[in-house]
Formats: structure tokens, C-alpha cells, sequence
């Protein structure tokens, strides 16, 4: 798909507004957020959020080859139907789920990684999920993983500077934090309830004394309380300025009220409040789809297609989705051939999606072939490191070498 057959920002931003609506999260939030600097972030600085699609995501009905009579033949019950297809060329087509990817492909703003995967696929949730976290295979060292080890490059570089010390990354969630973001040196905070943002006291000294180690030991385990706690002062320094951000954000658009819509939503805040964080990680969970796997599926991705794109034009009506870049993957896809529940059973190569602003529009690398399978499954066409790289060093700036452990050949995907 090219640029000349897409809606321009312009309208695709006009199409997509809903009535005006504060955020709502609260203007508390940010009170207790950040061990910050006393600048406003870095406009030019690249953010990049991380959506995993945990369970092993169905990507033959997510990317649906609706021409290959393959694709048919091997799926009687599961196959989407020719004419429910959302077509974007003579070939592929989203699931009739993904009208929000499909604005954000034709306003230029979506790209598409065909058939990613990685050699000798490991089918266990536990073990793919963690080659994926850390480029590494179950033989060798894993103390860490690939952003914790960008997040302490970073930090190595920084070490001398004065700037101040914003939390580099954050996980939302009520899961476990992911192993993609464990490091060495620093350290990253979990946020399980929206209500961790909140502090009570408006003032700096009942923030110094919330921060205080008395209060972090009866704080029930907020990550953030003990993360603040040594840097107490930078916190307050920007707790003033974020505040006041938070109290004006308003967002021309809805976020679903689904959990997924709501991580993000807070994280769009966190970006225009001008945080210098670099990396933001959210999971959504329940795509492990071996039996009924139509119904559950469609919903799955529609509330990840919603949640996503509404957060990428929210973002660019606040000027941020030139420098924000949305990546999303699972750790495997499922069987080209449905079993006999209606479901599929795990298999190996799925497609990877990246939106914002400078994504190259379109599909990148080639659709696996339906017929020349490996024991059932879709061969890779693309290794998931090669995107690592290019978002390591065409998004992040940074070599990517020393942080996947060899060289990978990086793919077009931003237009830098």
C-alpha cells in the first residue's frame, strides 16, 4: 500500500474524534510518579511502548492470506470468510475485528513484519516467551533481558550526567513483570493498579513524608513509593509541573474501557507530561485459543486493534506520534491446520505490527507459504532480532550488537 492511496492525518485524525473528554486518571497521578528531572522531557527524545500479546496469537486470522486456497483448506471452520475480510491488497486482509489497524494503515501510520519468527521454534509458552525477552536460547546465560540490557547502556552512558534520574522504563500491569526489561543496573517499576499513582497530600512535605522509609515499608509492596523513596527531591521537583499537565490534558478521542485501553491511556498522559521515560511495556493476555477459538478471538483483537490505534491518534493530536513508536508481538503463532475443537494448536512464525508516525506504511518481507510447511508450521521469514535491531538503531538510536548478541540484518520499517 502507498502513501498516495491513503487518507492523509489530517482526516484520518477528524474521522476518528470523538466528543472531547478529559483523561480522568486524576491529577494525583504524577505526584508520585517520577524521580524526575526539572525539564520538560526531550521533544526529539523516542519513546518506544511495547504491546504483548501473550498466549501465542492466531496470526493467519489476524493477517488473513484470503486468497490462498491453502488458508481454506486447512481451515473449514476457522477460516474468515472471503467477504468479511478487510482487504488491503490482492492477498492479505485484516480479521473483520481490525477497523482501527486498518485506519492506521491507510493513514500511513501502520507497519506490517510478515512471518517472524526465529530457527528451531520452541512451541512452550514459558521458553519461546523468554527467547523472544532475551534473544537467548535456554543453554545460555539469561540474567537479563534485551530492553534491560538497552535500558543499561543507557545508563552507563548517563552516569556522569546531572540532568536527573526519570524512571527509564515502566511495566503496567497486573502481570508478572516481563523479562524483556529485567537489568543489571536499573531499576524498573511494576505498576499493578492505577491507584499506585496516587498519593494523598498536596503539599511537599506530606509528599517527603510519604516518601520516607517509615511509609514505604507499610506502602503493601508500590514499587513506586520504593523507587522514589532515594530520589525524593527530583520527585518533588517535577511533581508540580506534571500535575499541572495532567490537570489540562484533554484528549479529543474515547479510550474503550477495556484493561488494555486503559494502560495505555495513562501512558499517553505520562507522554505529554513530558517524561523522559524511553519505554513503556503492557501486556494483553488470553490468546492461547485451542478450542472456540473464533468468538474469544475476535474480541481479543478488537479491544487490541481499539485500544492501540485510538492511543496512536491520541498521540498525534498531541503532536507526539513523530517520536512514538507502538510494537507489538507474541511469542508464537498458532498451526496453519485448525484442530478438531475449533481452535489451533501452537506453532511458530506470526506477523509483528509497529505504529506511529514514522512507520513505513505497508507490508514488510514476504507472506509465508501455506505448502511448505516445517512439521505444520509457517517458516519465518524474518527473525524477531532483525526487528530488535532496526528499532534499536533506527528508532532508539543505539547499536544493537552487544544487546541481541550478534549481528542482525535490520528491515525498513521507519522513516527516519
Amino acid at each position: 500500500m502507498t502513501h498516495s492511496s491513503c487518507f492523509n492525518r489530517r482526516r484520518f485524525l477528524q474521522s476518528s474524534v470523538a466528543s472531547a473528554a478529559a483523561l480522568g486518571i486524576g491529577a494525583a497521578i504524577p505526584d508520585c510518579f517520577v524521580a524526575a528531572a526539572e525539564s520538560n522531557g526531550k521533544d526529539d527524545e523516542r519513546i518506544l511502548i511495547v504491546v504483548q500479546l501473550s498466549g501465542g496469537n492466531d496470526g493467519l486470522n489476524t493477517v488473513v492470506p484470503y486468497s490462498d486456497d491453502a488458508y481454506h483448506a486447512a481451515r473449514p471452520k476457522l477460516a474468515i470468510p472471503t467477504s468479511d475480510v478487510i482487504k488491503c491488497n490482492d492477498e492479505l486482509g485484516f480479521h473483520p475485528s481490525l477497523g482501527g489497524m486498518n485506519d492506521l494503515l491507510h493513514a500511513g501510520m501502520l507497519t506490517i513484519v510478515n512471518g517472524v519468527g526465529y530457527e528451531h521454534p520452541n512451541r512452550s509458552h514459558f521458553e519461546s516467551m523468554d527467547i523472544w525477552h532475551t534473544c537467548r536460547r535456554k543453554d545460555e546465560p539469561r540474567p537479563d533481558g534485551w530492553l534491560g540490557r538497552f535500558l543499561d547502556q543507557q545508563h552507563s552512558a548517563q552516569q556522569n550526567s546531572t540532568s536527573g534520574g526519570d524512571v527509564p522504563a515502566l511495566h503496567l500491569g497486573h502481570e508478572q513483570q516481563p523479562f524483556a526489561i529485567a537489568s543489571n543496573h536499573v531499576r524498573v517499576p511494576t505498576v499493578k493498579e492505577l491507584s499506585q499513582f496516587q498519593l494523598q497530600g498536596s503539599d511537599s512535605q506530606s509528599l517527603r513524608s510519604l516518601l520516607s522509609e517509615h511509609q514505604v515499608t507499610k506502602a503493601s509492596g508500590n514499587e513506586l513509593l520504593s523507587f522514589l523513596q532515594s530520589s525524593t527531591a527530583s520527585a518533588l521537583a517535577a511533581s508540580e509541573r506534571v500535575t499541572k499537565a495532567a490537570k489540562q490534558y484533554l484528549s479529543d478521542v474515547t479510550y474503550p474501557d477495556t484493561a488494555l485501553a486503559q494502560k495505555l491511556r495513562v501512558v499517553a498522559q505520562l507522554i505529554d507530561a513530558g517524561l523522559t521515560t524511553r519505554v513503556y511495556y503492557v501486556q494483553h493476555d488470553g490468546f492461547d485459543t485451542h478450542a472456540q477459538q473464533a468468538a474469544s478471538h475476535a474480541v481479543l483483537l478488537r479491544e487490541w486493534s481499539d485500544a492501540v490505534s485510538v492511543l496512536v491518534r491520541d498521540l498525534a493530536a498531541h503532536g507526539h506520534d513523530d517520536r512514538v513508536c507502538v510494537m507489538t508481538f507474541s511469542e508464537f503463532g498458532r498451526r496453519v491446520a485448525e484442530n478438531a475443537s475449533e481452535g489451533t494448536d501452537h506453532g511458530a512464525a506470526g506477523p509483528m505490527f509497529l505504529c506511529g508516525g514514522r512507520a513505513v506504511a505497508g507490508f514488510v518481507g514476504r507472506q509465508p507459504s501455506l505448502t511448505q510447511l516445517q512439521d505444520g508450521d509457517l517458516k519465518h521469514e524474518s527473525d524477531f532480532r532483525q526487528v530488535y535491531a532496526s528499532v534499536l538503531q533506527s528508532w532508539l538510536g543505539t547499536e544493537s550488537d552487544a544487546i541481541l548478541g550478534g549481528r542482525y540484518e535490520t528491515l525498513k520499517l521507519f522513516n527516519t
